[in-house]
């Protein structure tokens, strides 16, 4: 975890970093925040600690541009004159926390700690869209919110593709917005289980465990005792399974008294075109173009394809047709669907010397071959593993190298609708 510490006193400077020395926490520390903009500009950090009170600039005002260059930084302000409007003015611009000084290092390392799991958990955002107008959506997110006002486990049931993870965040937004979630493939939980520092980070959070069909024998009970132990039982547990994958028993006495199903994109007609909609403009904006809009015919072609592979398949496509549309009207959308005779589409690299450049062109290459091989075996973790020659962990792990989510079926295309 990278940190950039900002402290115009020499001595505190010193301190705060030794503090960290024999931890996970790489650290910067600068006593101008002229450098911790030219720092955050060149690299970027997971967490920014700043004093308040700096020279040529104060810490608010470090705040508001470190968080225009990077979103999603979590930041701690410190100081000893920190006045109530000073902290509320941090908060509001996405501070995390206020540390007045003197504090105690134990202190500060605690809450560093519940910074980690923000980090490597993020909770959800909750803007993200969620689009339910479809009877059954409409059904689903009913269950959703009855759910929530309860603490029970919850498994998402579906097919491949359907939104299961998406479905999970919705009912960690509406629980517990602020607090950490992660999503864990059941297929790379070895006898071990989960690991315990993960569960420790995750208190107060949510865990969801995707595929849980693809669980292990050897892993089930390590995993059953974990949930029973002082870390998980202060955990929201939920998980996702296929339209016919069962739980293991130990599983589903934990899991299994309430289990929600998520429909398909097919019985979701009234979301489709809304949907394609908001991915168009989200596809858009990654290309850096105006978002297009559809013609009647791309509508009606949109309406009457059968959606195997449900949102996923549909984020695929809209993605590839905004990579080659011409103009600002979609008329048809060519080649529908994930086959094989889809294009591979790699975008240039930035110019440079031949082995970087085909190093790049190589990664993205890698990232959709494993997608098309995701799509092809349904979403089926295990499935692709094997046509691609790879172990779960191996193919687990490659997915989490190109960002692309581990649940079977999810979109393999950034998270924004269900």
């Amino acid at each position: 975890m990278d940190l950039l510490l900002v402290e115009d006193k020499d001595s505190f400077r010193r301190l705060l970093s030794q503090a960290l020395a024999d931890t996970d926490w790489t650290v910067k520390a600068v006593a101008d925040p002229q450098e911790a903009l030219r720092a955050l500009e060149a690299a970027s950090f997971h967490v920014l600690v700043t004093d308040l009170r700096l020279p040529g600039m104060s810490g608010l005002e470090l705040i508001r541009r470190a968080r225009r260059l990077h979103p999603t930084l979590r930041v701690v302000l410190m100081s000893a004159f920190g006045e109530p409007k000073d902290i509320v003015e941090a908060m509001r611009l996405g501070a995390d926390d206020f540390l007045p000084k003197p504090f105690d290092l134990d202190a500060f390392q605690a809450l560093l700690d519940r910074l980690r799991a923000l980090v490597g958990a993020p909770s959800p955002d909750p803007a993200e869209p969620w689009i339910a107008h479809s009877p059954a959506m409409q059904a689903l997110e009913t269950a959703l919110r009855q759910a929530a006002a309860s603490a029970l486990p919850v498994v998402f049931r579906g097919e491949p593709g359907a939104g299961r993870e998406r479905c999970a965040r919705r009912l960690h937004i509406l629980r517990q917005p602020t607090a950490p979630f992660l999503s864990l493939a059941a297929a790379t939980l070895g006898p071990e289980g989960p690991d315990p520092r993960t569960l420790k980070l995750l208190e107060g959070g949510s865990l969801l465990l995707t595929g849980l069909e693809h669980l292990s024998a050897t892993a089930a009970g390590p995993l059953a005792r974990a949930m029973d132990g002082e870390s998980g039982s202060r955990i929201a547990w939920m998980g996702s399974v296929d339209v016919v994958g069962r739980l293991a028993p130990d599983l589903a006495q934990r899991l299994g008294s309430l289990e929600l199903r998520v429909p398909s994109l097919r019985e979701r007609r009234e979301d489709l075109l809304a949907l394609t909609r908001l991915l168009l403009d989200q596809a858009a904006r990654r290309e850096g173009r105006p978002s297009p809009w559809l013609e009647r015919s791309a509508e009606r072609q949109l309406l009457a394809y059968d959606w195997p592979g449900n949102v996923r398949e549909l984020e695929v496509l809209v993605g590839r047709t905004v990579l080659f549309a011409q103009g600002q009207a979609i008329r048809s959308f060519p080649g529908l669907g994930l086959g094989v005779t889809a294009p591979l589409c790699l975008p240039w690299p930035e110019s440079g010397g031949l082995e970087s450049m085909l190093k790049t062109v190589a990664h993205a290459a890698e990232s959709q071959l494993l997608q098309r091989a995701l799509g092809e075996a349904g979403g089926d973790l295990t499935k692709a593993a094997e046509k691609l020659g790879l172990t779960l962990r191996t193919l687990a792990q490659r997915l989490r190298d190109h960002a692309i989510p581990l649940e079977d079926g999810d979109s393999p295309l950034p998270r924004k609708a269900p």
